[in-house]
């Protein structure tokens, strides 16, 4: 699982697969916390997460949406700065 990038102790990743499942998603985890978020709109798509961190990771989504689209598209990894 690539990390795609890491901000403020959350990790992002990607399963760089098209066979892994729909929709397309990314994984975030903070502590011992995952859940799954939609690159489509930023929700969360399965699992719970912090409020503050959840949007955090939409706001991430948002900012990168095509990029994190191409990578599912493609299966091609890249890695995408941090929030700052």
């Amino acid at each position: 699982m690539p990390t795609i990038s890491m901000f403020y102790g959350i990790l992002i990743w990607m399963n760089l697969t098209r066979k892994e499942h729909c929709p397309p998603h990314i994984h975030a985890k903070y502590g011992g916390i995952e859940a799954t978020f939609l690159i489509l709109n930023g929700s969360i798509y399965k699992g719970k997460f912090p409020k503050n961190g959840a949007n955090l990771v939409k706001e991430f989504i948002l900012k990168y949406q095509k990029e994190l689209m191409d990578m599912w598209e493609t299966e091609r990894y890249i890695k995408l700065p941090p929030l700052e």
